[in-house]
């Protein structure tokens, strides 16, 4: 399914748990499904949110790759973003358990972001952050490890599974400092047209509480009573139109 280069720039103008939050409106999936769990952080999370099709690939660094043995490539993976359709995530299941060593460092966050690639995940570690942090590409990761050990890749473009999430090339992923999620490909235009409403209907409440007036519970309730209203009145048009 194509996604136009502006839905996922009106996507990435919005925080991920407030997609997270519109795509419960569709109720096309459990509330509890879709996303990464506590294992995956943004290891930088001041960056703005990244959108991007993930680009998947299966990584170990525990032992030397066998002799003989067929494995991935770099050059396979930048070849692939071509078929995307858009910018890649770039998403590696670490299959060592615990993670060995560095998953990814400045040399391949700069070749990817220099292949237009908008971020990086990984089950495993990550290192010489301060390098990607100065070229400006986000990574999720588990966690930090100095060294590169064994590293190879296993596989490119096949099904991983990374942060409980299952991910295949060409899913549509946001992330930010909260996390990352899956947005379902046929609700994505959707989502990016009607997500400022949402923010919109949230700001009925906000301006409330932090407003310089007094407060009482009965206005409180007030507010939120017409703030889920907005809400119902949304998910009442998106029911109708899909």
């Amino acid at each position: 399914m194509s996604i136009s280069a502006e839905t996922l720039r009106k996507l990435g103008q919005f925080d991920t748990p407030t997609i997270c939050n519109v795509i419960e409106l569709f109720d096309v999936r459990s509330r509890t499904a879709g996303y990464m769990d506590h294992t995956i952080k943004a290891a930088f999370p001041e960056m703005p949110p990244m959108v991007g099709f993930a680009c998947t690939a299966a990584f170990r660094s525990s032992a030397p790759p066998a002799k003989g043995d067929a494995y991935g490539s770099m050059e396979q993976q930048v070849e692939l973003f071509a078929n995307l359709g858009g910018p890649a995530v770039v998403v590696f299941q670490d299959i060592d358990s615990p993670p060995v060593a560095a998953t990814f460092g400045e040399v391949m966050c700069s070749t990817y972001k220099g292949f237009g690639s908008t971020g990086l995940i990984t089950s495993g570690g990550g290192r010489d952050l301060l390098q990607v942090q100065a070229i400006g590409y986000p990574v999720f990761t588990g966690s930090t490890i100095c060294s590169h050990g064994y590293c190879h890749i296993l596989h490119v473009g096949m099904p991983v599974h990374v942060g409980g999430l299952p991910v295949s090339t060409g899913d549509l992923l946001h992330g930010d400092a909260n996390g990352v999620t899956n947005i379902p490909l046929e609700i994505a235009a959707d989502i990016a047209d009607i997500t400022q409403e949402f923010v919109d209907a949230e700001k009925i409440v906000l301006d409330y509480v932090n407003g310089s007036g007094s407060k009482t519970a009965a206005s409180l309730g007030a507010a939120r009573k017409e703030y889920s209203a907005v809400v119902a009145k949304l998910t009442e048009r998106i029911r109708t139109r899909r």
